[in-house]
This record gives structure tokens, C-alpha cells and sequence, in this order.
């Protein structure tokens, strides 16, 4: 019988496999303050028990994000500890509020295989769901990653890459929050006046500031998540690998994306769902991470005139300021592009 765990290989996985996770997470307060001296959000309503009860909520939720890295965490001792790369996201829906005391465990379905042409990799695509401590589902998200074979001579079984979604309906996440007091919304404490209808398809927002990554930061942001992927914590094995050391945690990236996007969307209070995202380039420490978003759509809510929804596609750079909007073209993504995230937000009407 194996104790120890050296994670799972591109020929352990098969279409259909359902894997529950290990080690259930308890959020407490510490884990909130730890985030936010990590990102330096400051939503609102993640910020603040006062102004949280005063337009809807019990207290103040955890933030989306932190959610996401937690139950993420849970998945990579299975999934992705053998990982080259995450390559990306799709159909991430945020479909319950998370307070601290609740208690997060997770499980995954392998929904797509596809061995690489060289031969030595092979790209998993799974379903991740989170839940609390009542059984209760508050995230589910799609995932691809490529990851290592054991053996480069083995043989494949079943290989099927799913159809993904390009958009997550705005029809699905109306029911993700209580209904918001608009009137009990202070604009003065939550940064900013404007609302879903100041905000236009087509609209581009240079979020402005930067924040350098140190590598204390992201060495503590993995271990929070629990997330035990070699590439983000072991220098010594990736002293010899791809980069020569630790790859920064993409989910760090997004945290950082999301905290500055604040200075222009700071009414932008809770992420819905994520339709896409893609990690164009690596991060590591020691860089400058510059954003920059735009308004790709705007939905009402059915059946709600509290809060209206933005799509939006956030575009993360490093050690490039945005005025200029750097992102994608034709002939792929720009120098100094790191991130490219397309998500649902809601905002006040």
C-alpha cells in the first residue's frame, strides 16, 4: 500500500472519473484579512459587515476570488501536481454567497482528454464543483491543464476534447445574491457614483495603478490555497524545469487583476461568473502587474431591477503600464500581456 501521493500522471485520468478531494476548508477571518493584505481589494461589500447589511447581505461575503483559490487548492494535489501548464477557464459560475465559518470541499469529473503531438504531455479538462459544509453548491467551474505523462511510450485510451460555451447566460446567476437596497447603497463608501447605466459596450478603462509582485506575496497567497503545485512552491525542482524557477500561481494574477480594476469599477461588487480565461504568459517575481478592462456587454437581470450585469474582459500586463490598451490582435496577444479574463460582474442600477 503507497502512503505518500506523487500525484496523478496523463494515463490516470479517464473520461468520467469522478475524484473527491481531500482536506475540507473552514474560512475564517484570518484567511479574509491575509487576502486582502495579499491584493489590497476593496469592494465594498467584501470590506465592510456595515455596509453589507445595509444593502442586503447577512454580513459581509468572502470575496469571489477567494472562494475560487480555495476550492482550486483543493483540486491540485489530483489534478494538477504533475502540471506543465493551466491553460485556461470556461463556465465558472459563482452560485451561492461564502461567508467565513462556512466550510469548502471540493470534487472533479475529468470531462475531456487530449494527448499533446509530442507525445510526452497531454491536456486534461475537468469539471471542479465547491461546496459547503450543507452540501450546498457555491461554485463550479471548467478547467484544462496540461499535464505530464508518467511514461512517454504509453499508450492513450479515450481522447475527446468537450464543446465549451463561449458565455456564461446572464439567465443563471440572478439568483447568486439577496436583493440589493439600492437606496441604502452609498456611493460615497463604496468609491464611486457610477452605476449599470453609466457603464457602455465598447468602453475602455485604464485601471492605472500597478502592483509589484514579491516573492514572499505569491509564496504565501500557494500556501493559503493550499495549493501544493511544484511549479508555484518547490525552487529546488524548478531550478531544473522549464523557467529555471517558480512560476507565479495564475489565480495570483487574476487577485491582483481584479483588486486594481477597483479604480473604475468599484461598484463592480461580485464576480458571477467567469466565462473565460487564458494565462498568455508567465509572471514571476519581481514584476509589475498593470490592468486594463472592457465593457463587452450589458444585461439587465430577469426578474431584477436591483443590479444589472457587465461583461467584462480584463486584460493583465506585466511591467507595461495600459493607457495604450495592450492587448489582443490578429496575430495573438501583445508583448507584456499576461492575462486575458472575460467574467460577468454585478453592479447597482
Amino acid at each position: 500500500m503507497m502512503k505518500t501521493n506523487p500525484g496523478n500522471f496523463f494515463e490516470d485520468f479517464r473520461i468520467g472519473q469522478v475524484i473527491r478531494h481531500a482536506t475540507p476548508r473552514t474560512v475564517t477571518e484570518g484567511d479574509t484579512a491575509l487576502y486582502t493584505a495579499l491584493y489590497g481589494a476593496r469592494f465594498a461589500v467584501q470590506s465592510s459587515d456595515a455596509f453589507a447589511k445595509a444593502v442586503g447581505y447577512p454580513r459581509r461575503p468572502v470575496d469571489d476570488l477567494l472562494v475560487f483559490h480555495i476550492v482550486f487548492g483543493k483540486t491540485v494535489p489530483d489534478i494538477s501536481l504533475n502540471a506543465v501548464a493551466n491553460l485556461g477557464y470556461a463556465d465558472c459560475r459563482f452560485t451561492r454567497p461564502v461567508f467565513t465559518g462556512d466550510t469548502l470541499s471540493a470534487q472533479s469529473e475529468v470531462i475531456g482528454l487530449k494527448e499533446t503531438s509530442s507525445g510526452k504531455t497531454g491536456v486534461i479538462y475537468v469539471r471542479s464543483e465547491g461546496f459547503n459544509q450543507h452540501g450546498e453548491l457555491v461554485l463550479s467551474y471548467i478547467r484544462w491543464v496540461m499535464v505530464r505523462k508518467r511514461d512517454e511510450r504509453s499508450q492513450v485510451g479515450e481522447q475527446s476534447v468537450p464543446q465549451l460555451a463561449p458565455a456564461v447566460a446572464p439567465t443563471a446567476f440572478g439568483h447568486a445574491l439577496p436583493q440589493i437596497a439600492g437606496r441604502q447603497w452609498d456611493d460615497a463608501l463604496s468609491g464611486s457614483s457610477a452605476r449599470w447605466a453609466d457603464y457602455s459596450a465598447g468602453e475602455r478603462i485604464d485601471h492605472v495603478d500597478g502592483m509589484t509582485v514579491e516573492e514572499a506575496e505569491h509564496m504565501l497567497a500557494t500556501r493559503l490555497y493550499q495549493n501544493t503545485a511544484k511549479v508555484h512552491f518547490n525552487q529546488h525542482s524548478e531550478a531544473k524545469g522549464r523557467f529555471g524557477r517558480r512560476l507565479i500561481y495564475g489565480g495570483h494574477v487574476i487577485s491582483l487583476a481584479r483588486a486594481l480594476s477597483f479604480n473604475g469599477l468599484a461598484n463592480a461588487f461580485h464576480i458571477a461568473a467567469i466565462n473565460g480565461g487564458r494565462h498568455v504568459a508567465p509572471l514571476f517575481a519581481g514584476g509589475t502587474v498593470y490592468a486594463w478592462s472592457e465593457i463587452v456587454d450589458r444585461q439587465p437581470l430577469p426578474e431584477r431591477q436591483d443590479v444589472g450585469a457587465l461583461r467584462i474582459v480584463t486584460f493583465a500586463t506585466c511591467d507595461r503600464p495600459c493607457s495604450d490598451f495592450p492587448g489582443k490582435t490578429d496575430q495573438g496577444h501583445e508583448d507584456g500581456v499576461i492575462l486575458e479574463l472575460d467574467y460577468w460582474a454585478l453592479i447597482p442600477c
